[in-house]
């Protein structure tokens, strides 16, 4: 079941609920600064997915632009709204938006199954370790990309991520 009735851009009006979901689903959530700096990027894309019944903010979605990459900083749903569709649709809508010959990179806590199978489910793929980057509990985060290359079922799928290196043959 999808709750999700619709998505627009996230706004300063919405950081109060933002923050309450950020604070109900991270260990060290971000700081009202943080999020008041992305949305003050002019080339960030920001969503706000509210739910069908209720018209409550349930999730948001921090995506910035440095230099060809988009940086999927930050996907959230509030606890009460989630397995219903609603960070498919963030990142669905996210994706569409930006185009599928855009170059897209996260981290996930390596922990995370069910985010980690959401971002395989887009095409994502792994490409690494950041060991210890969770401060909370030094968690390691899988770095993941999505390129045209992890789209594509011919060759290497991590052919056009930015720093894996290859073995030579």
């Amino acid at each position: 079941m999808n709750t999700v009735s619709s998505l627009r851009r996230l706004s300063y009006a919405d950081l109060p609920y933002v923050i309450a979901i950020e604070r109900r689903s991270f260990p060290t959530p971000w700081s009202l600064a943080m999020f008041v700096l992305e949305l003050s990027k002019a080339g960030g894309v920001c969503l706000a997915a509210t739910d069908a019944s209720s018209g409550e903010l349930v999730g948001y979605t921090i995506c910035s632009r440095y230099d060809t990459v988009w940086h999927i900083m930050n996907i959230s749903v509030d606890p009460d709204h989630r397995r219903t569709g609603v960070a498919s649709a963030m990142l669905s809508h996210l994706l569409s938006e930006l185009g599928d010959d855009a170059q897209y990179t996260l981290e996930v806590r390596i922990s995370n199954a069910p985010a980690i199978s959401l971002y395989e489910s887009f095409g994502f793929r792994s490409a690494g370790l950041r060991h210890r980057y969770y401060q909370d509990n030094g968690e390691d985060a899988i770095i993941m990309w999505r390129t045209p290359a992890t789209l594509s079922n011919d060759g290497d799928p991590l052919a056009d991520v930015p720093g894996v290196e290859r073995s030579k043959k």
